[in-house]
């Protein structure tokens, strides 16, 4: 139930750009509570940050993929390329891999124009993801960094079973 009142409130926060008139921001407030609350407790029961729970909560249109807006899913691209063209053996590499998707998950947040069930289900993809990435970013073990990894991976990867 806590992670449900998170996610509503995160969503309430990091609403994608709905007008030309959206400021561009690098950083949210939302963001930022999102890596307090990864730092403080992606080891225990109520974080998802080395699993894809979220699977378990978003939904397909009516057994089809969604569609998504061409910036989200340029976006989505970005993620999955830098995932891939980074590789990682040192506390160093596992952060600069979590600056560098940052910015390309910074890049969904503000590009996105998707309204209505899309959007919230792009919303329950995309929240778990922020979660991570803070995760990956504070993470003070190789071990702990390979795992979190591992299940960003999951979770790009994710992105193309519910989303065209």
């Amino acid at each position: 139930m806590k992670h449900l009142f998170f996610t509503i409130g995160l969503l309430a926060l990091v609403g994608c750009k709905d007008s030309k008139n959206a400021e561009t921001i690098t950083k949210s407030d939302a963001v930022e509570h999102a890596v307090a609350v990864a730092n403080e407790h992606h080891d225990d029961e109520h974080s998802d940050v080395y699993g894809n729970a979220w699977k378990e909560e978003i939904e397909m249109d009516n057994g089809s993929k969604w569609q998504s807006d061409a910036t989200t899913n340029e976006g989505a691209q970005k993620l999955q390329n830098t995932f891939n063209s980074l590789t990682t053996s040192t506390l160093q590499d596992y952060h600069k891999l979590a600056e560098l998707l940052n910015e390309d998950k910074n890049y969904v947040v503000k590009n996105c124009t998707m309204q209505g069930p899309s959007h919230d289900n792009l919303h329950i993809w995309l929240h778990p993801l922020i979660e991570k990435i803070a995760a990956l970013s504070k993470t003070e073990t190789v071990e702990d960094a390979s795992k979190i990894k591992h299940s960003i991976e999951e979770n790009i990867s994710g992105y193309y079973e519910y989303f065209k």
